[in-house]
């Protein structure tokens, strides 16, 4: 094919990515067809020409039903599940000064276990085996949140016999029911917002509540009652690391609020996993670098005094029940020979004492 022939449908290049073992895909105006391999985005083709805002606007209507459509024209952006028979894939359609931008990331339709993306079994089923709290997901976008919240969801699923009610925005991964009842719902397409299908989702008689993305006060506020209320909610947040979640989840509350919250959470959060994935020293692809925070009496201490600062000391005493901070699972893939120093560094919390760490 000649580097300037451009695809008559937005799934030839998806097939490509796929394909390819790409996570995303990017199809701008302005830009050459391009994709993200092992963490990296580069053009498909090394002499494309960029793509025009005509060409984007006809790719585009290759693939938007009537409803996309219209939202587009209307909102300037449309985000959804897009399912071609081939793959499943998020779909993200935005109007910006040039014409249109299209990213497609490639959901895997393999549901991984919690074994296959090595988090650590004896510490994480635990988190998954309560009748009530909170179980948070946290990351940067691409850091592999859904996968890990997926693996979590498959395995209760099959251990448990409960009814467990999933509410995202767009729906990525799907589950059929096995020993449990499992519902599945959209925003936009099922239901409003994260807050109003919180609200209907206590008069559904759930165990479970899988919220895809906590990111306004009144989804983290029905999430905490529903967490003391008898569920057991998992939930992603994007932040980097357990004490940024926590200061996160009480900065969006009012301050006269604060000290109320601060209990609140103190006693439902069972605990806290805050991942990145770090590109391999050898190119093949990524290593997860993973982050714990189980709730123990200390935890809940530095919690209710608002003392989020003193977690990490905290996390260090521990390591008995699977705690682990940032710094010490990078330095641990580190040693292990998986990622290079600078990727170490780079992606540090405490950069001092990283340093210090390579010196000594």
């Amino acid at each position: 094919m000649s580097a300037h022939t451009v695809l008559d449908h937005v799934d030839q290049y998806l097939r490509l990515g796929q394909e390819y073992g790409c996570s995303d895909v990017h199809l701008a105006t302005a830009y050459p067809p391009a994709w993200r391999r092992n963490g990296l985005l580069q053009p498909i083709w090394e002499d494309h020409a960029p793509l025009t805002s005509e060409e984007t606007d006809k790719l585009a209507q290759s693939f938007l039903g009537h409803k996309e459509w219209a939202r587009l024209k209307e909102k300037g952006d449309v985000d959804f599940a897009y399912d071609n028979g081939e793959g499943r894939f998020r779909a993200s359609v935005v109007r910006q000064r040039l014409g249109l931008d299209m990213v497609f990331r490639i959901i895997s339709t393999q549901i991984r276990t919690i074994e296959e993306i090595g988090l650590p079994l004896d510490h994480i089923l635990p988190l998954t085996r309560y009748h009530n709290g909170l179980v948070l997901v946290t990351g940067s976008v691409g850091s592999g949140k859904s996968t890990t919240l997926a693996a979590l969801i498959d395995f209760i699923n099959k251990d448990r016999e409960d009814h467990i009610l999933t509410l995202e925005d767009p729906i990525e991964y799907v589950f059929d029911s096995a020993s449990c009842h499992v519902n599945q719902r959209e925003v936009h397409s099922h239901t409003d917002s994260f807050a109003k299908a919180l609200r209907g989702a206590l008069r559904e008689d759930p165990d479970v509540i899988m919220v895809g993305e906590m990111r306004d006060l009144e989804t983290i506020q029905l999430a905490l009652t529903a967490a003391e209320t008898g569920h057991l909610v998992l939930g992603t947040l994007h932040t980097g690391n357990a004490p940024r979640t926590l200061d996160r989840i009480l900065d969006v509350f009012p301050t006269d609020q604060r000290d109320q919250i601060r209990i609140m959470v103190s006693e439902s959060l069972r605990g806290i996993l805050s991942q990145q994935l770090v590109p391999k020293a050898d190119g093949s692809g990524r290593a997860l670098a993973l982050e714990l925070l189980v709730n123990t009496p200390a935890v809940a201490n530095c919690i209710r005094e608002g003392k989020t600062f003193m977690l990490p000391g905290v996390m260090q005493t521990g390591k008995n029940v699977g705690m682990i901070t940032m710094d010490e699972s990078l330095r641990k893939l580190y040693i292990q020979g998986v990622i290079t120093r600078d990727e170490c560094l780079f992606r540090a919390e405490d950069k001092i004492q990283m340093r210090a760490f390579f010196q000594s």
